[in-house]
């Protein structure tokens, strides 16, 4: 025969218990929510610190920065409008409906849905351009959908290949790029399929 007591005790534990996991979620979300409301300041003070131990002046290194960057956006506008102008061709033309037709058999066989193809195929060229698909992704199949997750990990583990050549080396004369696009397509390629296979873990798309 089972003792009362312990019976009571047992089910008291087991409530608490479940009231507790029940509110990690909940802990989790504020914590994050505190980190990220103090994330810069804190950054801001200890940078401040470290200039003021290490005898460097920090509003005049600031202020110097501030040209260098004013210049260098200047410089990269005409790369910027070249770029952005190509990529709007290629999207207008139809090219990239053609390249989702193509490259969805082979997608298919490591369980990337076709939706997001259009992702992984902008994000190279555009931050930006890939940012508007996923949100309208996002508008279609919800955030917190097999696909708005995977869109969004996707974004997220992948560069804008294409447009960093294009506009940073070409603001400073660099015209040999050797190796650089395929090094970073390659790794583009591996972000995108561990984001594939990482969101079927952990979402089981």
């Amino acid at each position: 025969m089972t003792n009362p007591l312990f019976a009571q005790t047992l089910t008291d534990t087991l409530q608490t218990a479940t009231t507790q996991a029940a509110s990690t979620p909940g802990l989790f979300v504020t914590i994050m929510k505190a980190f990220s409301a103090w994330a810069v300041p804190i950054l801001i003070f200890i940078i401040l610190i470290l200039g003021w131990t290490k005898k460097v002046k920090v509003y005049e290194s600031f202020i110097e920065g501030a040209k260098d960057g004013f210049t260098t956006a200047i410089k990269i506008i005409p790369y910027l409008v070249a770029i952005l102008v190509a990529i709007g061709m290629f999207r207008a033309s139809g090219a990239m409906d053609v390249f989702v037709t193509l490259l969805a058999p082979l997608t298919g066989l490591i369980g990337m849905p076709a939706e997001t193809l259009p992702v992984a195929l902008m994000r190279p060229l555009s931050g930006s351009g890939a940012l508007g698909i996923v949100s309208e992704l996002m508008k279609q199949h919800g955030p917190d959908s097999f696909i708005g997750r995977l869109a969004s990990t996707m974004w997220g583990s992948s560069e804008t290949t294409f447009y960093v050549v294009a506009v940073y080396f070409g603001s400073i004369g660099v015209r040999r790029v050797r190796h650089s696009i395929a090094a970073g397509l390659i790794g583009d390629s591996v972000g995108l399929i561990m984001a594939v296979l990482i969101c079927r873990l952990v979402f089981g798309g």
